[in-house]
């Protein structure tokens, strides 16, 4: 047995919550479960069925919970090479891995049980196939390609859509639709991450920026082409009768500004304005998704 595997699976004693936090990436976790509570409100129109939208929130966070750490459990040793992630509980030696297997399948199990029992098969199904391919194909595939991000846009844009089935019980248009604005706004997103942290992702093997001459004119251009294409995929909702006028006009004022800052970074190629794109994305799409929301009410 090697001393890495005995390392591994020593026994810790102390294992603290902020530990777990940071295993299941808590603050990105809870982000993601909004985008499904969000949508799953955008559904329900006037009446809220506050309990459905309470399991879907517990649901959604465990699915989640279990695929950050499962991604956790398989780059563990790239995680090491890396100064944002070498202190995360693995690769710090906070927790032991197989404390992460217990906690990821427990999660895991636990997340798919609530959304398959207590909503309904689809929503279940939704949640297996988002830890599945997040796990067990994107996470793989970030040392081989940059086309992971668009393996990995997949199970990320799944929430918008969970929120909805959560509701309808069916496969509509509408969820598909919600899962389209979601699916486009991860590219510029995580290509902004990318360009701000790719000497970092580089230490590790990950190349995940469009081009692969990194922070080029030829990354920035393909982010600023999805930026732009972004915009009409986020008014389709209003062209399906999703939400109304008042969201339309929220939707278009965002997507300009979003796109400027995609401009700027073409313009200068530089790390502050892939940072300023970058903050420009958490911004975007919660607000996107409030006012589709509340318009609708």
């Amino acid at each position: 047995m090697s001393t890495e595997t005995i390392n591994e699976n020593r026994v810790t004693t102390k294992l603290s919550i902020r530990d777990v936090a940071a295993f299941c990436k808590l603050r990105l976790a809870t982000l993601v479960v909004m985008s499904a509570a969000f949508c799953f409100v955008l559904a329900s129109k006037k009446t809220i069925d506050y309990s459905q939208l309470t399991i879907l929130i517990i649901g959604g966070f465990l699915v989640t919970a279990a695929s950050n750490g499962f991604n956790q459990i398989i780059e563990r040793n790239l995680d090491k090479l890396m100064a944002r992630t070498q202190n995360r509980p693995l690769p710090s030696g906070k927790m032991t891995l197989n404390q992460a297997f217990f906690i990821a399948i427990t999660l895991g199990i636990l997340g798919i049980f609530f959304l398959w029992v207590f909503i309904n098969p689809l929503s279940g199904i939704l949640g297996t196939l988002a830890l599945l391919l997040y796990t067990f194909v994107y996470t793989p595939l970030k040392q081989k390609t940059p086309l992971a991000v668009f393996i990995g846009a997949f199970p990320g844009a799944i929430p918008p859509m969970l929120g909805y089935v959560a509701v309808s019980g069916t496969m509509s248009l509408e969820a598909i639709i919600l899962f389209s604005v979601q699916f486009m706004w991860q590219f510029p997103h995580f290509w902004a991450i990318a360009w701000v942290l790719d000497d970092d992702y580089k230490k590790a093997g990950f190349y995940l920026l469009p081009s692969r001459g990194g922070r080029d004119k030829s990354s920035a251009f393909q982010v600023l082409i999805y930026t732009l294409c972004l915009l009409p995929v986020s008014l389709m909702p209003i062209v399906f009768n999703i939400s109304g006028s008042i969201a339309a006009v929220i939707i278009i004022l965002c997507g300009v500004g979003f796109i400027a800052q995609a401009i700027k970074l073409y313009s200068r190629c530089d790390v502050k304005s892939a940072q300023q794109l970058m903050f420009g994305s958490f911004v975007y799409l919660p607000v996107v998704q409030i006012a589709l929301m509340i318009d609708k009410l």
